[in-house]
């Protein structure tokens, strides 16, 4: 199957498919784009395709267009660094890197091809044979190769085939309910967020309202021009929201969602108390879809992400694998429609990851007698930057390659706007001459996406260890 002509197929062709500006195209228009976008890339588009677009209708057509060929599109995250390109390019073995709306590549291509619509197609950068196999990962009918932690780190290439898209957007909708009559204010960025999020409401027949502005007046417009029914963003952009003096509630919004982040309570009072309606916490993971959503105690227990969606189980065990009482905390498992087809490099198949169709999330969660679920923190203290995964591991070994730097432990310190932001602490190779903060700084800002640079530098002289030897978080 492909996911796009699945998409089409149930279309209303005169109804809206998208919204930017003054501007709306229905599906019949969107589906035109799509195909004159499709001949353009001919067969290339048939092979592993890199993304570079912002957010907008091109992001959209182009995506489509790759995927009705028959490619693999790999989103090309804007916040990636030099090197993480370079990592995504060898990682993926990537056999073309579209560029789209002003987007460049940091070096020149072998080869490049114009494409109409302020594109090009930049192909023969692929020097040697992927790490993984070719073969396997064709057996799955793959449409979608993303990263979990917006960077190319070890076992994080999270492989997607058509039907695996198919079933996570039917599966995570049961109570979302989007549908034709919906209007959905859209915020977050499309290289993180399309596979579950974009593809669900067209495949759903909804109109999705493309706002680029962050800023909590122009979200509130856009809500009110527009009869907004569904908001779905991050705590980063409802804190806005709800800070704007302009905005006020909107008769039309239906369901406002918050995820990629953890919902502060302030956040959830301040949102109902502007919106007059309160936001339903969600959980969402790349190689789960949208598993979780607290429909039923956003008010009472807005800090929760509530219960499953239908078809989807969890389960909370201890260390042993065992599942824990109620109120225990322990290790979140997940089971349902949709899930992960493979890990990229080194090549897992779905059935080395999953114990016996479980998932195991990584996070450390408890639920209560009324079975709504509380996620407690990550088992690998990922730091969430605005929504945004930053993982000290990575901020680590990037610290420790300097010369002047022993040792690092990177942690989490709040922050107002961002929730939380990555703060280092540092064992000089030399405690005499220990490295300027601005050499740091030079240091990660040349390896790493902004969001995961350090805003603060603390020298130590030793970093506490456990008995085996790991860091202590």
């Amino acid at each position: 199957m492909n996911i796009v002509d699945e998409i089409f197929s149930r279309a209303d062709r005169t109804a809206t498919a998208l919204i930017a500006g003054d501007q709306s195209w229905s599906f019949g228009s969107l589906e035109t784009l799509v195909q004159q976008a499709a001949a353009q890339l001919g067969s290339d588009g048939r092979q592993r395709v890199g993304l570079n677009c912002p957010n907008g209708v091109p992001h959209i057509v182009w995506s489509l267009a790759v995927l009705r060929c028959g490619g693999v599109l790999v989103p090309v995250a804007p916040e990636l660094s030099t090197m993480e390109r370079d990592q995504l390019l060898e990682t993926t073995g990537l056999d073309a890197v579209l560029c789209a709306e002003g987007k460049t590549w940091h070096h020149p291509a072998p080869q490049t091809k114009l494409l109409e619509g302020n594109a090009a197609l930049l192909t023969g950068f692929r020097t040697k044979d992927p790490v993984f196999s070719e073969a396997a990962l064709a057996a799955v009918n793959p449409a979608l190769i993303r990263f979990t932690s917006g960077t190319t780190g070890r076992r994080k290439g999270v492989v997607l085939s058509h039907e695996t898209l198919f079933a996570r957007v039917r599966a995570s909708n049961t109570r979302l309910n989007i549908g034709p009559g919906d209007r959905v204010i859209w915020t977050l960025p499309m290289a993180h967020h399309f596979a579950v999020s974009i593809i669900l409401y067209l495949l759903h027949g909804a109109t999705t309202v493309i706002e680029t502005s962050h800023l909590g007046e122009d979200v509130a417009r856009a809500l009110m021009q527009h009869e907004g029914t569904v908001l779905y963003a991050s705590p980063f952009h409802h804190a806005l929201l709800a800070s704007c003096e302009q905005a006020q509630p909107v008769p039309s919004l239906r369901l406002a969602v918050s995820t990629a982040a953890a919902l502060p309570a302030a956040t959830a009072e301040a949102f109902r108390q502007r919106l007059g309606i309160p936001l339903r916490q969600a959980m969402g993971i790349i190689e789960c879809g949208l598993p979780l959503l607290n429909d039923l105690w956003p008010e009472a227990k807005p800090d929760s992400v509530g219960r499953p969606q239908e078809g989807y189980e969890i389960s909370i065990r201890d260390e042993n694998g065992n599942a824990v009482s109620p109120g225990t905390v322990g290790d979140l498992f997940l089971r349902g429609p949709g899930f992960v087809d493979a890990y990229l490099a080194p090549w897992t198949p779905r059935e080395e990851i999953l114990r016996d169709g479980w998932f195991h999330a990584g996070d450390q969660a408890r639920i209560d007698q009324d079975g709504a679920v509380f996620l407690v923190g990550r088992s690998h203290s990922v730091i969430n930057v605005g929504g945004m995964k930053c993982f000290p591991e990575e901020v680590e070994t990037t610290l420790n390659q300097h010369p002047a730097v022993s040792e690092s432990r990177v942690s989490a310190m709040a922050h107002a706007t961002f929730g939380s932001v990555p703060v280092a602490e540092i064992v000089p190779a030399d405690a005499a001459a220990p490295p300027k903060m601005s050499e740091l700084s030079g240091w990660c800002r040349a390896r790493l996406s902004n969001y995961k640079l350090p805003v603060k530098y603390t020298f130590v002289p030793a970093i506490p260890k456990t008995p085996s030897g790991k860091i202590q978080r």
